[in-house]
């Protein structure tokens, strides 16, 4: 397929990232490669909805949809998906803006017919100005962030990250859409998990498919303040923990774990060497970060003893199973 259509998907649901909103859609107006349309999905909030509405009532390209679906993103992206009209969809987190060229790496992916999935490089914009001494570059998935440890380049993988992804429709005709209850809901517990578990269902539904990441398809995703201190990020890694053991039942725990294995033996080790080393030649946060590295992997840890636990009782009826998009269960 050449010079594919493209629609964008950006998922919103706070007033609160006004400004982070606009720029997210200016950012895709300016693409070399021209979106085929920009739809904003608002998640269960009619005041953003309306006054989004208003803003974009004379913008060619943009359209604002409700969520059709119960509240969450996984959800929002579901409503986007039914809507859009593109050949290939990609979604932009709502706090994120696109290089110039984001939206061309993507199509330059999909003149292989095999490929069905093509994610890119998110960069942390920290809200301080700089990136806090003692937060490990190998944890950056805590941001939302490409992480330490992802190889380099165009690269098959098994999963993309969400906020930084596209799929050709067939890929969601193959394996249907996100599946709720795994990803976020915007007020609860900051859970995540939804793009590996829909892409491991897809390459189980089309085992000729290919999967890529482009590092250079960049976007820049806003941190905030907030954020940056100990206390969010061994939050993000906890629920993380609850994610793995949801996307671990839904799609058995080899390939659900498989990636995070060679993590944890590789990367990890790698990472907490690197601080102690930086710690004894006197270079500063050193220390920090390989303590944040074993916190981190124990947090996880515990989270992922107690989802799995949960899953085994039954605590999570349901979670995952809607992963049609555009809607809940009839």
């Amino acid at each position: 397929m050449s010079d594919p259509g493209i629609s964008v998907v950006i998922c919103a649901y706070t007033e609160d990232r006004w400004e982070d909103i606009l720029a997210a859609v200016s950012s895709v107006r300016a693409q070399s490669y021209p979106a085929l349309e920009t739809l904003l999905v608002v998640d269960h909030n009619p005041a953003l909805r309306e006054r989004l509405e208003r803003a974009y009532r004379t913008a060619g390209g943009v359209r604002v949809l409700p969520n059709s679906g119960p509240r969450g993103l996984s959800s929002g992206r579901n409503t986007g998906i039914a809507a859009a009209r593109g050949e290939v969809i990609a979604f932009l987190d709502d706090d994120a803006v696109a290089e110039r060229d984001w939206l061309r790496r993507f199509a330059e992916a999909y003149a292989d017919p095999r490929v069905l999935a093509v994610g890119g490089r998110t960069e942390p914009v920290w809200a301080s100005g700089r990136r806090p001494a003692w937060f490990p570059e190998e944890f950056d998935w805590v941001v939302g962030c490409t992480y330490r440890g992802l190889p380099p380049g165009r690269v098959r993988v098994r999963n993309v990250l969400g906020g930084n992804a596209s799929f050709r429709r067939t890929a969601f005709e193959a394996a249907g859409g996100f599946a709720t209850g795994i990803g976020r809901d915007g007020g609860r517990r900051p859970l995540g998990g939804e793009e590996t578990e829909l892409c491991i269902r897809l390459a189980r539904a089309r085992p000729d498919g290919v999967l890529l990441v482009d590092d250079r398809a960049v976007i820049h995703h806003r941190v905030p303040r907030a954020r940056e201190n100990f206390a969010y990020f061994r939050t993000r890694a906890y629920a993380e923990g609850l994610s793995k053991a949801l996307v671990a039942r839904s799609v058995g725990a080899d390939k659900g774990l498989e990636s995070e294995r060679r993590y944890a033996t590789r990367v990890l080790p790698a990472g907490v060497a690197r601080g102690l080393r930086d710690a004894l030649l006197g270079r500063p946060g050193g220390a920090g970060r390989a303590g944040a590295i074993v916190a981190g992997v124990l947090t996880a840890a515990g989270g992922f003893a107690v989802g799995s636990l949960r899953a085994r009782r039954g605590s999570y009826a349901d979670a995952g199973t809607d992963a049609r998009p555009g809607g809940p269960r009839e």
